[in-house]
């Protein structure tokens, strides 16, 4: 959802000269700067030259439930983002930008904090010039697949957002194309180094 808004943001701003996304299957989405490859996610190595860019964006993530298991989570939520980053070094990529999410922790007790947690974590070992960290809480917008628990969370948070003030102000559910707002700026502004944007920066 935060990818689609990445995407038109990013075709629409005229100081990005070339979007190249993965994709498991083609989109019929076409833009003179929009090149689409076609990618086996569990071997992302094939398509390493797709990584020889400025920024690499990463907006994966799934549920346990989707994914059929912790372990499949893992790999979705985990794996697939680091190796990304990893190639991003390799290939020469100045930024690597992903989402996270609120409240992650490596020694947190719930299990999807905890994988967010082991990955800000391990990103940190990658000598990339500038690795953006965005940790939203609940994200707002169209998905093209039913999540009905994060919907009703969702929905219930935003009716309380004038509430949300103060200390608890951070709960507030965030816009997918805000959050892709800020990815954006981030990325193109001059700042470097290892960056966690808390939710409240998207407010």
């Amino acid at each position: 959802m935060v990818g689609g808004h990445l995407l038109e943001q990013s075709l629409d701003d005229e100081r990005v000269e070339a979007v190249s996304i993965l994709v498991r299957k083609n989109m019929e989405r076409t833009h003179p700067k929009l090149t689409q490859i076609k990618t086996d996610f569990e071997h992302l190595s094939d398509v390493e030259s797709a990584f020889r860019v400025d920024t690499v964006f990463c907006c994966l993530g799934t549920t346990i439930k989707k994914a059929g298991s912790k372990e499949a989570f893992h790999t979705v939520d985990f794996e697939y983002p680091l190796e990304m980053a990893r190639l991003a070094k390799r290939q020469g990529a100045a930024v690597f930008s992903v989402i996270t999410a609120l409240g992650s922790d490596p020694n947190s007790a719930f299990f999807y904090s905890r994988v967010k947690g082991e990955l800000e974590e391990a990103l940190k070992d990658i000598p990339l010039a500038g690795i953006h960290i965005h940790r939203p809480a609940g994200i707002l917008g169209n998905r093209n697949e039913d999540r009905p628990f994060e919907q009703f969370a969702n929905k219930a948070l935003n009716a309380l957002a004038p509430l949300l003030i103060g200390p608890v102000k951070f709960m507030r559910p965030v816009q997918a194309s805000r959050i892709a707002e800020v990815m954006l700026h981030e990325a193109l502004s001059a700042d470097s180094g290892f960056k966690i944007v808390e939710s409240v920066n998207y407010q």
